[in-house]
């Protein structure tokens, strides 16, 4: 069987897997656990044997025209480079672990079929943006993925805030995909071809007439999908989907869509200076204000959620220098250890009795209730903060490496300024990474809330899955730099020392410093009956509108909990605490710009349409039915006055001809 044939297969089995699994979800509900898991693992490992025989060296290429377009021509085309090839297996890989995952996680869920359906109708789409060769195509995939996200992340649909957090996503997304879709047809009309290599190559000989104008319009596009600021928003509240929906959509897989367009496409944005210092603010941006809110969130999932925004951005703060092997290098390792965080924070809530619930500040003594998540999730957060040797030290190294260089004048491959930009912001927010890190760990373990109630041990599909996905968030990273640079490119992802050295400091020191906080906190804390807050949380604003993002937890099952004072977020962060813990309220400043406006457009053109429009149909219609009520009055059906009548017109007719004979 051909390399071309293996990577069709690749996105049609899942595609295939979720058609049987919506018709025979009902009829034949044992059919649809194997129908969700075999499909996707069979396209791992046809990914793997894609990726061997690609081996890292020239790209496969295969194309057939579609259909005859007259113009610029639509062709069903495969591109699969090294980048590629090792994409698509991470997205196979936690396809497949969220897959059995979820068969332990949602086993009493009465709309599984549907939940296992979608998921492998999304794993299909991205892998069809993953292997695309053709614009068009991968649009396909980019938009199938944004409808699937729909509909995973209001899976509990009965409950307000999923039904917000499903429409928000789409809404905001939609919002970038417009300019994207508009940026696509106007990258084509300059290259004359939706093909990605002929794009590449009229970028080379310098065809585009209009590359500011394109990236830029392609970037508003990456930052809804990507999630990077300002379209970022809808992250968050798409944790009130379920969990293994976030470990896949929003820490994998959807979200990477946008750093991953960009990687295949740098060339277009290298074309232009202003978009490559577009990218890096945005990125710097990103990552700095996502790591300050995550560090004041109280949900788990939200925390988790603003950390995958910011290690977006510096996949992004990596393109932004030019060197995609760095960001995709992150891409990867981020996938395999963000993923297992969310499907270890899955397991911390099932354990209380929940899919939704994940205060950290109402959680105690949870190490010994869920070990297989307290050490795998310790694994996961030792490699998110970057300390050596986890995986997640060597993808981030590699970032901050590449804008050293850049900033520095070692490279040519953007500005001077980029570099300096996403250096400095990179920094910052590996300091601010490990203080969340440490804090997510410390109130989630050593937390003094309520205890829960003991719901039993988690099923072994959800517990294997977390020591799966820990395996490559140990060892991923220096497997790839050492084995695997021609992969990315022929760069080199080894760390640098400056970079490494003030990344890995700057990591111990939020570390060591929200701990110092924790223990100072919880100290003051001890002097206050359990259960009990010195400061009165009712009174704090800052948790009264956390409480109010998670107001559909009250409790552990059907028990109340108090909730744990020793949160050093709130001592490290201080007066920048309560406009974090809202996102610097955001959605406020576009609901006062967008939302509010629209609304009063909206209801400017109801009343328009009640009181104007309306009125002049009414009034239109009113004549004639005044009219024809005057008529029916004539009509009495007395034969007498008919005749009394044509008497007295013919009297009238007769006078007036009368009248004018004499005139005349």
């Amino acid at each position: 069987m051909t390399t071309t044939t293996l990577a069709v297969l690749v996105p049609l089995l899942p595609f295939l897997g979720a058609a049987a699994g919506l018709l025979l979800g009902r009829t034949a509900p044992g059919f649809v656990r194997p129908l969700a898991v075999l499909p996707t693992l069979a396209s791992l490992l046809l990914a793997f044997l894609v990726a061997v025989r690609q081996g890292g060296g020239d790209a496969i290429d295969s194309a057939t025209e579609l259909t005859p377009t007259g113009s610029v021509p639509i062709e069903l085309a495969l591109h699969i480079d090294g980048f590629a090839a090792l994409v698509a297996l991470l997205v196979g890989f936690v396809a497949t672990c969220v897959q059995v995952y979820s068969t332990g996680y949602l086993r009493d869920d009465p709309r599984y079929p549907s939940y296992a359906a979608l998921v492998s109708l999304f794993t299909s789409a991205m892998f069809l943006v993953v292997y695309s060769g053709d614009l068009i195509v991968l649009l396909v995939g980019w938009e199938v993925m944004g409808i699937c996200s729909y509909f995973l992340v209001g899976h509990y649909w009965e409950t307000p805030e999923a039904r917000a957090a499903s429409l928000k996503a789409f809404l905001v997304t939609k919002l970038g995909d417009v300019p994207f879709l508009i940026g696509l047809f106007a990258l084509a009309t300059d290259a004359g071809s939706f093909r990605i290599t002929r794009v590449l190559d009229a970028v080379a000989s310098g065809g585009l007439d209009h590359p500011t104008v394109i990236a830029l319009l392609l970037l508003a596009g990456v930052a809804g999908k990507s999630a990077q600021f300002p379209l970022h928003t809808w992250l968050p509240d798409a944790m009130a989907g379920p969990t293994p929906v976030s470990a896949l959509i929003h820490a994998a897989t959807m979200v990477a869509a946008g750093v991953y367009f960009v990687a295949r496409l740098l060339p277009v944005f290298q074309a232009s200076t202003a978009a490559m210092i577009v990218l890096a603010v945005m990125a710097a941006v990103t990552m700095a204000g996502s790591a300050l809110a995550a560090l004041a969130q109280d949900d788990i999932k939200r925390v988790l959620a603003y950390s995958t925004i910011g290690q977006l951005g510096y996949m992004t703060g990596a393109l932004a220098v030019g060197d995609r092997g760095a960001a995709v290098f992150h891409l990867l390792s981020h996938g395999a250890f963000k993923a297992l965080l969310f499907l270890a924070a899955g397991v911390i809530i099932h354990a209380a009795g929940t899919n939704s619930l994940a205060a950290m500040s109402r959680m105690s003594r949870l190490r010994d209730r869920v070990p297989d998540a307290y050490w795998t999730t310790t694994v996961a957060l030792l490699a998110l903060a970057a300390i050596p040797p986890f995986s997640g030290f060597f993808s981030k190294e590699s970032v901050l490496g590449a804008a050293e260089h850049v900033a520095t004048g070692h490279t040519e491959h953007a500005p001077g300024g980029a570099g300096w930009i996403v250096l400095l912001a990179g920094l910052l927010t590996a300091l601010l990474t490990a203080a969340y890190a440490t804090r997510l760990w410390l109130l989630a373990f050593r937390g003094r809330g309520t205890e829960a109630p003991d719901h039993g041990r988690q099923p072994l599909t959800m517990t294997v899955v977390l020591w799966v996905l820990a395996i490559p968030s140990l060892a991923f990273g220096g497997f790839v730099f050492r084995l695997l640079p021609d992969w990315f490119g022929g760069g080199s992802l080894a760390p640098t020392l400056t970079t490494s050295v003030l990344g890995t400091g700057l990591a111990l020191v939020g570390g060591l410093v929200t701990y110092g906080a924790w223990q100072r906190t919880t100290a003051l804390a001890a002097r206050t009956p359990m259960g009990a807050v010195a400061a009165h949380p009712e009174a704090d604003a800052a948790l009264v509108e956390a409480e109010a993002i998670a107001s559909h937890r009250p409790a552990y099952g059907d028990v109340a909990y108090a909730p744990d004072p020793a949160d050093p977020g709130r001592l490290l962060l201080g007066p920048l605490h309560r406009p974090a813990a809202t996102g610097f309220h955001l959605d406020a400043v576009y609901a006062a710009l967008f939302v509010r406006p629209v609304q009063a457009g909206a209801s400017l053109v109801r009343f328009l349409d009640r009181e104007v429009v309306d009125t002049y149909v009414r009034g239109a219609a009113a004549l004639p039915r005044l009219l024809g009520a005057a008529v029916r009055r004539a009509q009495t059906g007395n034969v007498q006055t008919y005749v009394s009548a044509l008497l007295a017109g013919t009297v009238v007719l007769a006078v007036a001809v009368l009248l004018v004979a004499t005139g005349a």
